[in-house]
């Protein structure tokens, strides 16, 4: 089975612009009810990055809980880590569990495709045993 088979497809992702603010992403998240939003590269040649809870928690407990100051790209993860589409899901999954990471975009020829979660990768093992 392939990453591709498995992720969740660009078009259900949540972006946000690099120059967006901490909270404009806290709000996205929220009102789409997901617990990442995709950060928006800055030239075809740029990186993509990842936003998660985790990173704005740690962005309010650094900044004393102001966060209007921050914009997005100064908490993200960029480059997000990423893999192909056409890769072996063992080996998607095996990254993941080796360092500690949730969540994967899927990017190939730099131009993002999806992203892949531990949920994913969890509903799917769950139908196979089912």
């Amino acid at each position: 089975m392939l990453v591709k088979e498995v992720m969740t497809p660009k078009e259900k992702l949540i972006t946000v612009s690099p120059m967006a603010t901490v909270r404009e992403a806290l709000q996205l998240m929220r009102e789409h009810k997901v617990r990442s939003v995709v950060v928006e590269k800055t030239s075809p040649s740029g990186a993509y990055g990842l936003v998660t809870f985790k990173n704005i928690l740690q962005s309010i407990v650094a900044e004393d809980g102001d966060i209007d100051l921050l914009n997005v790209y100064d908490i993200a993860n960029t480059p997000a880590i990423s893999v192909s589409a056409g890769l072996e899901m063992k080996y998607a999954a095996r990254m993941m569990v080796t360092s500690s990471i949730k969540r994967l975009l899927v990017i190939d020829n730099n131009e993002l495709q999806g992203i892949l979660t531990m949920s994913d990768i969890i509903g799917i093992l769950m139908e196979q045993m089912g």
